[in-house]
């Protein structure tokens, strides 16, 4: 198989068993892989309702076509499972270069099952596929268990996807790091692999990734290239990485400041990616094959954090720690950033559940005395420190936050759920969706919970009538703050991301940028594979997925009651002072109705229905 490693590997962690089949083409050609083969796997194999932490959940990590190719970000891997934290679809994404040495050795899928008696890590080089023993790497961080594993196996260059101690503690948010930075962090896959005892899977592959026709790919990869740096966005990718959204959408009252209570943080600029460049940066970084370093190493000269550096960081957990919790302090803002690293915990999971807990307090729903004596009020560096580590190690006040924000506010009460910000059970990412309403829309319907990179609908901000009209019939979808015609947008970019994830591509250049539409992939997957696929059936494939996602939520009780957000996005609007978006609000219903018409699910459930099904060879 052209462009696949074209083996599927299978662990029996509960008696240590090790098999490989080929990939299944008939499944690659369905669902190409990635995300897309990860979902069809938990569905044939995965029972309805089982338990997120259970031995009978499966973990899938998975990397498709395009991982380890010359595809400019083609390094990303998904890895899915039932998650702990929503008890729904978990699956979480990560870029970096575990993805293609994974493809390397052989495998475009590594598939976990059952539960280990005592802490092991998976060894894999190329054919060799071992269990190893991990006692004494539990309790150690990201940092610390990569390094020793590399040093254990004598070799710097292998490729480590690890748990920190979060997950091992049982926070239902803890992700599966890579490259000590890189997080593959939504829906609790960390934790998911803390209870199965396993601590890591290290990979080192000395195999190529052949394609089809190297001359077309290679001319396309050239185009491509070209396309890239001539967008008007390289530059500030560039040199800012995600970063440059911290003043953006500050800019338009879109900055999730004091848990969403306002648009604009009066000390967006101190902590914005241009301070990080001016005050810390040392150098860009990239994934493999990348054309854009979007990523920036750090070492931040502040004594009260002595040896601070660390790479990224990426908008999401920036945004959190500052405009969020209301801290204006950027150094510690990274210090957060690093320590929920090295914990191996989602920073937007961990920014929400202390942001929560100080507007609580500021509400008076929580006394100090409650939060282990903590001064909980916006901003205070000291508390936001320790409530890190007490997340962490699940100490006190840390245990009640570290089941998630739904969760929290279930118990503590006293109205509080309709502060938790979350959608079926997901912490909502950093930014307020009364001044982005695509986004919002794609966050109440996203398959794994409120979540922003299901959709990436940017086209919103485009501000250009003619192109809404061209694209969708409707010139009020090229404007953020119109709701109308949405539905059509997000079921766009909802496909352009199911085969951004399903390839193993960045969504940077390829929802962001834009760098190839349907006909455009189909002739790179042509190239790549040797299959002859038409533009139609690309797009095909991303809706497939969606669909089978959507599916897989069913069966777990979801439904249109479900694809919600919390009441403040839908009924209160941004108070003044949010700039350009103060009386916002979003219109959710009614771009829910377009979406499930554009859809062809059933308006009143939110389901699929037969007709779609069967057009999509789903029935």
């Amino acid at each position: 198989m052209y462009s696949y490693g074209g083996t599927i590997l299978r662990i029996n962690l509960t008696d240590g068993s090790i098999y490989r089949h080929p990939t299944e083409e008939h499944l690659a050609q369905a669902f190409l892989g990635g995300r897309g083969l990860n979902v069809k796997r938990l569905w044939d194999e995965l029972p309805a309702h089982t338990d997120g932490l259970s031995p009978e959940n499966i973990l899938v990590f998975g990397a498709g076509p395009l991982v380890g190719t010359l595809f400019p970000g083609g390094a990303r891997f998904n890895v899915s499972a039932m998650s702990p934290q929503t008890g729904i679809l978990g699956d979480s994404n990560a870029g970096g270069f575990f993805g293609p040495e994974l493809k390397f050795a052989g495998y475009d899928q590594l598939i976990i099952q059952g539960r280990s008696d005592h802490p092991v890590y998976l060894w894999i080089k190329d054919d060799v596929v071992e269990l190893r023993g991990a006692r004494s790497l539990w309790g150690q961080d990201v940092w610390d268990t990569t390094l020793a594993i590399q040093q254990e196996l004598g070799d710097p260059d292998i490729q480590v996807a690890t748990i920190g101690q979060g997950a091992e503690n049982g926070v239902r948010f803890a992700g599966v790091f890579v490259n000590l930075n890189r997080p593959a962090a939504r829906t609790g896959m960390g934790t998911v692999m803390a209870s199965k005892n396993l601590k890591a899977v290290a990979v080192r592959g000395t195999g190529l990734i052949p394609v089809a026709d190297v001359t077309r790919f290679s001319e396309i990869i050239e185009q491509l290239d070209e396309a890239i740096y001539n967008h008007p966005e390289y530059e500030i990718r560039c040199r800012l990485g995600t970063t440059k959204l911290i003043k953006a959408l500050d800019s338009i009252g879109g900055l999730p400041t004091r848990h969403f209570q306002s648009g604009r943080f009066k000390e967006a600029d101190a902590v914005s990616g241009e301070a990080i460049e001016e005050l810390y940066k040392i150098k860009s970084k990239a994934c493999f094959a990348c054309t854009i370093p979007c990523s920036r190493f750090l070492v931040v000269d502040d004594p009260r954090f002595p040896g601070l550096r660390l790479e990224g960081p990426e908008y999401e957990p920036l945004a959190g720690f500052t405009a969020r919790v209301g801290n204006g302090d950027l150094a510690l803002a990274l210090k957060c950033i690093d320590l929920a690293n090295r914990y191996g915990v989602d920073a937007i999971a961990l920014s929400e559940v202390i942001s929560w807990a100080m507007e609580c307090y500021e509400r008076g729903l929580l006394s100090r005395e409650e939060a282990d004596g903590l001064d909980l009020t916006w901003g205070n560096g000291e508390t936001i420190l320790a409530l890190i580590h007490k997340v962490a190690h699940r100490e006190g006040f840390g245990d009640f936050l570290a089941d998630g924000v739904k969760r929290a506010a279930e118990r503590l009460g006293k109205g509080s759920e309709e502060i938790a910000m979350h959608g079926k059970g997901l912490e909502v990412f950093q930014a307020d969706v009364r001044s982005i309403k695509a986004y919002g829309l794609g966050n109440a319907v996203a398959s794994r919970g409120a979540d922003h990179l299901r959709s990436e609908p940017w086209f919103e901000f485009s501000n250009d009538p003619e192109e809404g009209i061209r694209r969708y019939g409707i010139p009020e979808t090229a404007f953020r703050l119109e709701y109308k015609g949405k539905g059509l947008v997000v079921k766009h970019f909802e496909e352009m991301a199911a085969i951004a994830d399903a390839t193993g591509v960045c969504k940077n250049t390829y929802n962001n940028m834009e760098v190839l539409d349907w006909e455009g992939t189909a002739e790179l997957l042509r190239a790549a594979t040797g299959w002859d696929i038409t533009g139609e059936e690309v797009q095909r494939i991303g809706e497939r997925i969606v669909n089978l996602e959507r599916l897989f939520i069913a069966r777990e009780g979801i439904t249109r009651q479900d694809d919600t957000l919390p009441k403040r996005f839908l009924e209160e609007p941004l108070p003044e002072g949010s700039g350009p978006s103060t009386g916002s609000v979003l219109e959710l219903e009614p771009m829910l109705d377009e979406y499930y018409r554009a859809r062809g699910w059933d308006v009143q459930s939110g389901l699929p229905k037969k007709e779609k099904l069967e057009e999509l060879g789903l029935d």
